[in-house]
């Protein structure tokens, strides 16, 4: 049983010894197919990028550092030697980028490109469609250039290979790809030691930076009771499995989840969401899982799903410390529930890095309040990178807990939040810049309630005149 996928309309059909968990990435370059770069092998950089093409002509960047080739088989992929037309001319995003003179070492053109072949599918903001590429010599405005020159995506049927195969991978490197709730958690139970894959834009950096090779793998992209989104009256339940992108299209169409949705805009980039799960967020219960602070605020319920059947859990219980969670050995993270916030509260998500796009969080915050009035009935604040998990702070919401919205009380409760996190000093900040920080979030959200018509955060200078250079 092989590993099968199509890669520039050409069926891909792998030895059986091929080990599963090897990186696209590094697949694509022992090929000869080193348009692919590495730069990073983080998913930050974006020179990796190649694109997942669905048979109904959408377009999906991925990180082929990230991505393992357990995970391609069954897809169809495009790598950018898979652009020109068959008598070697140039796809239309490659001639923009060179009319644009938009390369110069070239380096990192490959992904750029990439990016584009997708965005002119996809569409969308531009900026956005570029935050998981860096480009460190030409700069993005001849890019951005390229890209308002793009034609409309011609229309394309890829090939996917059809298969039935779930298991590959040598007896001693074994990858699953079940396809039902009942399938994965009999294979939990006679594999107790496989990891669990879901998108793997965190799990990925075993196998990309630290070369790690388990014996088995348990990938969940294709349990159909893991995928899809419900939304009703009490809120929206998720499949864990089911990418960020797919949660962030739902969110910025539903006004509840518009706070949400702005933070997902920025949780890694198009190429992470396209991967990059809810469920992943939960069980690697990383401190500074961008997507963890909003639920806890919202007061999000997981549903584990396991031998004996499923079993609720609140979010804030089934975080149990750095990189610790609730999770029973023969169990695996079957759906969240995330409730609407009831009517007049006030929600807000929050988050501070050294870049505003595709950076980990120095610190993340979000915070619902619920009134009566001016009255704040009831708070959830919560928290991540300021201790060894993301947590509720309930020193801060007791200051604002029966107190009118105030400035005052904003400043209380950010000077509570900030005696009560234990940030350290890291690269991404100190932790005395940590607890200013809290403090100056938590005025922020003040004034973006208090004053909506007031610049709360200022993301470019106004004029459109200011100079390129400042002499010193």
């Amino acid at each position: 049983m092989s590993i099968t996928f199509t890669l520039n309309g050409e069926l891909r059909r792998l030895p059986a010894e091929t080990p599963p968990a090897m990186t696209l990435l590094d697949w694509l370059r022992a090929a000869g197919l080193t348009g692919t770069k590495e730069g990073c092998a983080e998913g930050d950089c974006g020179a990796c990028t190649v694109v997942i093409e669905a048979p109904d002509g959408a377009r999906a960047p991925v990180n082929a550092c990230l991505m393992t080739l357990g995970q391609a088989h069954g897809l169809a992929l495009r790598s950018v030697e898979g652009l020109s037309a068959p008598d070697g001319a140039p796809h239309p995003v490659q001639a923009a980028m060179l009319a644009a003179e938009a390369t110069q070492c070239g380096f990192c053109t490959p992904g750029i490109v990439m990016s584009l072949y997708a965005h002119a599918r996809m569409g969308g903001d531009a900026h956005e469609a570029l935050a998981g590429n860096l480009c460190r010599c030409t700069g993005y405005r001849p890019i951005l250039d390229a890209m308002a020159a793009l034609p409309v995506a011609e229309d394309t049927a890829p090939l996917c290979p059809a298969t039935d195969v779930t298991a590959f991978g040598p007896p001693e490197h074994r990858f699953f790809l079940p396809r039902s709730l009942d399938e994965t958690l009999r294979l939990r139970r006679d594999h107790p030691g496989a990891w669990i894959l879901a998108g793997g834009t965190d799990l990925g950096l075993q196998f990309s930076e630290h070369r790690e090779n388990p014996g088995s793998i348990i990938c969940l992209r294709d349990v159909a009771e893991l995928r899809g989104m419900t939304a009703g009256p009490e809120g929206l339940s998720v499949g864990a499995a089911e990418p960020y992108a797919a949660l962030l299209d739902h969110m910025a169409h539903d006004a509840d989840f518009a706070a949400f949705a702005g933070l997902l805009r920025r949780l890694g980039s198009r190429q992470i969401r396209a991967l990059g799960t809810l469920g992943g967020n939960l069980g690697t219960a990383s401190p500074i899982g961008d997507a963890l602070p909003p639920l806890l605020a919202l007061g999000a319920r997981v549903s584990l799903a396991g031998p004996d059947g499923a079993r609720d859990v609140a979010v804030e219980d089934f975080l149990l410390g750095y990189r610790r969670n609730a999770l029973r050995a023969d169990e695996v993270i079957a759906r969240v529930f995330i409730p609407r916030p009831t009517p007049g509260a006030i929600f807000a998500a929050e988050k501070l890095s050294r870049r505003h796009d595709q950076d980990i969080s120095a610190i993340g915050l979000a915070v619902l309040l619920e009134r009566d009035g001016d009255v704040i009935t009831h708070a959830r604040i919560a928290h991540g990178g300021c201790g060894p998990m993301a947590a509720r702070a309930p020193e801060a919401e007791a200051v604002l807990e029966g107190a009118a919205f105030t400035e005052a009380q904003a400043r209380a409760a950010g000077d509570a939040l900030a005696r009560a996190i234990t940030p350290m000093d890291d690269l991404r900040g100190t932790a005395e810049y940590r607890r200013v920080a809290a403090r100056n979030l938590m005025l922020r959200l003040y004034w973006r309630a208090a004053r909506p018509d007031a610049a709360a955060e200022i993301m470019a200078l106004p004029t459109p005149h200011a100079p390129r250079f400042i002499s010193p």
